[in-house]
């Protein structure tokens, strides 16, 4: 009895002592929290690191450089890899610089006998070939990688499926489970490194040419670098007998492309080489700013190019290996990614503001002149599929910097009566900047020119797309979605760039109309019309059911939906029934490359500021159906007459004859309207007073290595931004405590009884002893 009752009495102190620690233990943490309570970075010492943190909205489908070429995937390998030429970051109007080089290549004029002409022969354009000599810096090293490690027996991780049955026939489990374990590049227990040298932007081309590798430029490139293309059709028939021999795919078989050259691409020391061009092409030097030409290592090859890893996903496309600011230490596409200072970046140091800049601008960036690049150790960009959520953390200072989409634009920006931007007091007090500037893209409603019903050139196809062209308002479509942050397109040439317009001069005659001194969108009526006599009045066809007409977008999230519906509404506009098909981006990019659909929406950054760069989408040459997919006309417009045209003005230095035959391209594809050309849009980007060097270069992509950040200051503003409100645990910490109250008395009253007992029983025991005593006396 009295064993039990002492449990009992135990277990309820015991219950006592564990709610109220777990109150006061609750409320402490709480009350002395910092910022990172609600913080999405993954620890909290993070905010006090030198890292800048970012978003995607959808996974890079490739990160090898001779595949991507999508604004989501040059955003990640523009910090990895490194090209020969870079823009300046400065100046205005765009120019390059030598990266890798140590000065800018040097251009040899060459006869047809490939003899050097005179200087005024190169003058009066009498050459055949244009040849460019590359002297490489010889103080630049790739990142740590286990592609490069090395013992005395040669490289380490070139055989590993061999290497694994070697251990296993040696009996040496330990090793194999080693082995076998690997996941990630990261677990390979050893790396190295090498230094950076001609044949590895040799090695780069040759993998542009091999067709199995789908490069989207090779055949602009096949028809100027010499013997590129005899080179390709060769190469990519070898590759494909051995595939067919070994029954490998590609990712599991090595090719030696070593043991084959370019006729056009020598290597004259292991630190310089050519590149031989036919005629003339003053656009070369921008491609040489271009991913597509970043240096490619034979040992990444060798070592991607094993089953081993290809049964663990490591490939270029998923894990690249590039010589610049950055290397990619995480890749999971479904969470986040990260990029890490590489410790084997060659000396670059920020560079100077230019003379011409105004005073205030000049303060901005002038602390950091002179400062080794990367300024930052690290980038994370974590997987934000909707807007809100985004938009939130950037506001709670978790993200550096952030879009303005349609929902925050009010809270965010004020608009003044003559339609300049600002703004609004609360992101004024939160000392929030923003850039703003009409950007060198083109956003377009394209038609699939191959498609039996809205593709075609005949009088009645023509009239069809341009009724639906004059139907979608983008007008209107800027207004809704955009918030005014964007210019109706009336041409595929951008403001800024040679060739683009200005109103009223550059106006589309076949959607817009000029309305005294403005141009006005032409009326439903008009369309309508044009729709009859494209055999669809009213938009019916000719058995009377109505004119239905398919559209392929990635817009899959629910902040989509608006602006899908938005599109049903033009169409309906003209009884036309419209049908949306949506996937995912991944998917959509196959499907308009195979030519799988019937309209899209889809758009243009610059890749160079030249016309050339925007025209070339339109070239028939550069067709989806033309190149195996590979092409950049995706709507896959192929007029022989802006062909032509096109194949004159892509070679010409901007010169009033090649403005006449630009005007002349430009009116053909209005009338053909491959697009409904749909709108420049303008950037607006908002970051954090503690994100420095924020300079609007549309043109340069590797611009991450110029970033700084206060982490202090954001790590500041953070915990003054995020204090938690704790006044609902105070009153959940007085709850428990008159909770326990009454097992606290319970208790107190049961250890008063129990003392009480114990002394009536000891009188009671005292007086039986004593009685008993009396009693044997």
């Amino acid at each position: 009895m009295k064993i039990s009752s002492f449990h009992d009495d135990k277990k309820i102190l015991v219950l006592i002592s564990f709610l109220f620690l777990c109150a006061l233990s609750m409320l402490m943490q709480y009350t002395n929290v910092n910022a990172s309570w609600n913080s999405p970075n993954v620890t909290s010492s993070d905010s006090n690191k030198k890292t800048l943190y970012s978003s995607f909205s959808a996974s890079p489908k490739h990160l090898d450089p001779v595949r991507s070429y999508s604004s989501n995937e040059w955003a990640i390998i523009s910090q990895i890899y490194e090209p020969p030429l870079q823009y300046y970051y400065f100046k205005r109007p765009y120019e390059l610089q030598p990266l890798t080089l140590k000065s800018m290549p040097k251009l040899v004029f060459l006869d047809k006998n490939f003899q050097r002409v005179s200087e005024s022969q190169k003058n009066n354009g009498q050459f055949d070939y244009t040849r460019y000599d590359f002297e490489l810096r010889e103080d630049v090293f790739y990142q740590p990688h286990p592609a490069f490690a090395k013992n005395n027996n040669g490289y380490l991780y070139h055989r590993l499926d061999k290497k694994i049955e070697t251990l296993k026939k040696q009996n040496n489990p330990e090793k194999v489970s080693e082995l076998e374990s690997i996941k990630k590049l990261s677990e390979f227990a050893k790396v190295g490194s090498r230094q950076l040298v001609a044949d590895d932007y040799i090695y780069a081309i040759k993998r542009m040419a091999v067709r199995q590798n789908h490069s989207p430029i090779l055949d602009t490139m096949k028809q100027y670098i010499v013997g590129l293309d005899a080179f390709s059709q060769s190469i990519s028939q070898q590759l494909k007998s051995e595939l067919e021999t070994s029954g490998k795919s590609l990712k599991e078989h090595y090719f030696d492309l070593g043991q084959h050259g370019i006729k056009g691409v020598k290597k004259h020391s292991d630190f310089s080489f050519s590149i031989l061009i036919k005629g003339h092409y003053p656009q070369f030097l921008y491609w040489m700013s271009m991913n597509f030409f970043a240096p490619i290592p034979w040992e990444a090859m060798k070592f991607y190019q094993q089953p081993f890893m290809n049964e663990r996903n490591l490939t270029l496309d998923t894990s690249p290996v590039g010589t610049g600011p950055f290397y990619l230490a995480e890749n999971n596409p479904n969470q986040r990614m990260r990029l890490v200072k590489n410790p084997n970046f060659h000396p670059e140091a920020f560079p100077e503001v230019p003379n011409d800049f105004p005073e205030n601008l000049k303060q901005n960036y002038q602390e950091d002149t002179g400062k080794t690049l990367p300024l930052i150790d690290e980038v994370i960009y974590s997987l934000e599929k909707e807007s809100v959520p985004l938009w939130n953390k950037f506001l709670q200072g978790y993200y550096d910097a952030s879009g303005v989409s349609s929902d925050s634009f009010d809270q965010a920006i004020s608009v003044s009566s003559n339609g300049n931007l600002g703004l609004t007091s609360a992101m004024k007090e939160k000392g929030i900047q923003f850039l703003n500037a009409i950007q060198p893209t083109i956003f377009y409603f394209g038609f699939n020119m191959a498609d039996p019903t809205v593709g075609g050139y005949s009088e009645k196809q023509q009239k069809l797309r341009q009724a639906i062209s004059i139907a979608i308002n983008f007008e209107e479509y800027i207004s809704i979605f955009l918030n005014g942050r964007g210019v109706a397109a009336q041409s595929p040439i951008p403001p800024g760039i040679f060739g683009h317009q200005s109103l009223p001069a550059g106006i589309n005659s076949q959607v817009y109309h000029l309305d005294g001194e403005r141009i006005k969108r032409k009326s439903l009526q008009e369309a309508k019309q044009l729709l009859a006599d494209a055999g669809y009045p009213n938009g019916k066809k000719s058995d009377g059911t109505p004119l239905q007409l398919f559209y392929d977008t990635a817009a899959t999230g629910p902040d989509s939906q608006s602006m899908l519906n938005w599109y049903r509404k033009q169409f309906a506009k003209l009884g036309i029934e419209l049908v949306i098909r949506a996937t995912d981006y991944n998917r959509f990019q196959d499907k308009v490359r195979g030519a799988k659909v019937q309209m899209f929406s889809w758009g243009w950054n610059a890749d160079y500021p030249d016309p050339e760069n925007f025209l070339f989408l339109l070239y028939g040459g550069n067709a989806a159906i033309n190149t195996n997919g590979s092409g950049i006309n995706s709507a896959n417009y192929d007029n022989p007459e802006f062909n032509r045209l096109f194949k004159q003005i892509k070679t010409m230095g901007n010169s009033p004859e090649r403005l006449r035959l630009i005007e002349q391209m430009i009116q053909i594809a209005q009338k053909d309207a491959p697009w409904a050309w749909g709108f420049y849009p303008k950037s607006l980007a908002l970051y954090h007073s503690w994100l420095r060097n924020l300079w609007p270069n549309a043109m340069a992509n590797n611009t991450l290595k110029y970033r700084n950040v206060d982490a202090q200051l954001r790590s500041q503003q953070q915990e003054k931004w995020n204090q938690p409100i704790v006044w609902p645990l105070w009153i959940l910490f007085a709850i428990l405590l008159i909770s326990i109250w009454p097992l606290y008395s319970a208790y107190r009253k049961r250890q008063n009884y129990r003392v009480q007992s114990h002394q009536e029983e000891s009188v009671i025991t005292h007086s039986d002893e004593l009685n008993r005593k009396i009693k044997e006396s």
